[in-house]
C-alpha cells in the first residue's frame, strides 16, 4: 500500500469515495503488495480486522471508539483488510 493511501483519513462521504478510488488504484497497480488479494481472503480479513480494530486504536494511542461509526474507521477497516492475517 502506498504512503498516501496508508495516511489518508476521510472525514466525510466524499473523502471516503476518494479513499475507495485510491484503494482500487493501489490494488490494480500493486496486487502482490496486498496480503489478501482475492475477494474471499479480503472479506475474511475485513471481518477479523473489524473485530480487533479497537485494540489497534488503543495500542497506537488514537482516541477513536470503534463502536461510533466514522468514515475514518470504515477506511481503516478496509486498509487493514489488505494486510491483516
Amino acid at each position: 500500500m502506498n504512503q498516501e493511501l496508508s495516511k489518508y483519513k476521510p472525514t466525510n462521504r466524499k473523502g471516503f469515495v476518494e479513499f475507495l478510488q485510491m484503494l482500487h488504484r493501489d490494488f490494480i497497480a500493486n496486487p502482490d503488495g496486498w496480503e489478501n488479494n482475492n475477494l474471499e481472503s479480503f472479506l475474511e480479513s475485513i471481518s477479523r480486522y473489524a473485530e480487533d480494530i479497537q485494540g489497534y486504536y488503543d495500542n497506537t494511542g488514537q482516541p477513536l471508539n470503534a463502536d461510533e461509526p466514522k468514515w475514518q474507521i470504515f477506511a481503516d477497516i478496509l486498509k487493514g483488510g489488505t494486510m491483516y492475517e
